[in-house]
């Protein structure tokens, strides 16, 4: 019976190696992970993590107990710094090599380093004892300076006012939040949002620099001024934890190369899944890298099927879906969304004010969804993606069930 090998141990690994089971194989399956921590999920750690409404145990993925019963080996705390392709085998710090027939690769992203150093009370945020750090920071107060104003930033910025924190900055080099994934207007929309909620905003600012100055951190922008601060977050994007890998005979190139079924180029016997997967997408005709949960669920699922059924070879084609939860708003973004597609936008019915925003290419065919606490949108936008229809098809179809919903709730 074969072994397959996987390298990280958060949401891909282990979906990968659950979804192994399930689809059948019989072999060993080795998770490897390099934090001491049972496996756990990321997402929360920015939002009830931080903010303390979720424990450790909340975000356990896979504990012993559940591993046990599923034939999963658990090797955590040792992190594997590299891979003999020749050899089939994982080179483990501790001098440990892990022979395997199938590989892989869920190591993940982590958050791009800071320029300006790493003084006491700078923080990045992607691991659980990050998280616990940041959290044990905020306890004493801000002010707070989130320094990048994407998913991350967002986040942590909307998690510290929810919790109390009085004066938290958002600074960003975009004129608005969320800038890479919203169009323009919807991004002022999630501007505003915070600044309603008493977020201070220095949008199209740039950082010159984060100094320590009497017990406390100073962040410097390029306007000249200078804000104060006792905690600071950098949120900046995140790099492909590629680098174990470099050397080994592997195409890298911002993360393991792939075909459309998840092998990495010229190893079939090697797969790669989640944030350092940079694969090659049927619908996009070209490599993509996606830096999200719900991708890194769906990859695996994927590859644990080619690897269980090689003579069933799936293509990993996705419909991209990421989520946001900040305040009492979710945001879900469906497809391609932002830049300078066209776009309308769409009102949702009830209080919780809820809309949608379709865009679509040059040619009229639906691209891709935001939708504010509109769920149901998102469902239809999803399933529309799977075959090309014009966004006003997508429009009609979604105002139409809107009406039916408003005169449900009317009784007229």
């Amino acid at each position: 019976m074969s072994t397959v090998v996987i390298v990280g141990a958060s949401v891909g690994g282990v979906r990968t190696a659950r979804a192994l089971r399930s689809s059948g194989h019989a072999g060993e399956i080795v998770l490897v992970g390099a934090e001491d921590h049972l496996p756990y999920d990321r997402p929360p750690l920015s939002k009830a993590f931080l903010a303390g409404a979720a424990t450790r145990r909340d975000l356990t993925l896979l504990d012993e107990e559940a591993a046990d019963e599923a034939g999963i080996r658990l090797e955590l705390g040792t992190p594997a710094i590299g891979v003999d392709l020749a050899g089939r085998a994982v080179e483990l710090a501790d001098g440990r090599r892990l022979a395997f027939d199938e590989l892989v690769v869920a190591t993940g992203a982590r958050p791009r380093p800071s320029p300006w150093g790493a003084p006491p009370g700078l923080h990045v945020l992607r691991t659980l004892d990050d998280a616990v750090a940041l959290r044990e920071d905020l306890r004493y107060g801000g002010p707070l300076v989130v320094i990048g104003a994407g998913f991350v930033g967002t986040e942590v910025a909307a998690t510290a006012t929810s919790a109390g924190l009085a004066d938290v900055t958002l600074v960003g080099p975009a004129r608005a939040p969320l800038g890479r994934v919203l169009s323009p207007a919807v991004a002022r929309h999630f501007a505003r949002l915070h600044a309603d909620r008493g977020v201070s905003t220095r949008f199209g600012a740039a950082v010159t620099g984060v100094e320590a100055v009497d017990g406390g951190l100073v962040v410097g922008l390029d306007d000249g001024s200078r804000l104060p601060a006792a905690t600071v977050v950098v949120g900046i994007g995140a790099v492909p934890n590629d680098e174990w890998v470099r050397g080994s005979g592997l195409t890298i190139a911002d993360g393991v190369v792939c075909d459309r079924y998840s092998r990495a180029r010229g190893a079939p016997n090697v797969h790669a899944v989640g944030d350092v997967a940079r694969w090659f997408h049927p619908r996009r005709s070209r490599l993509v890298r996606a830096e999200h949960w719900t991708n890194a669920i769906e990859q695996a699922d994927r590859v644990a099927h080619n690897i269980t059924h090689p003579n069933d070879l799936q293509a990993y084609d996705p419909v991209e879906y990421a989520w946001t939860d900040q305040y009492d708003r979710r945001i879900q973004l469906v497809g391609r969304t932002g830049g300078s597609l066209d776009h309308v936008t769409l009102q949702g019915v009830g209080p919780d004010h809820g809309f949608a925003v379709l865009y679509a290419d040059s040619a009229g065919e639906f691209a891709g969804a935001v939708a504010v606490n509109w769920p149901r949108a998102v469902i239809a936008c999803r399933r529309a993606l799977r075959d090309p229809v014009s966004l006003t098809t997508v429009r009609e179809s979604i105002t139409a069930a809107t009406e039916r919903s408003r005169r449900s709730r009317t009784g007229t």
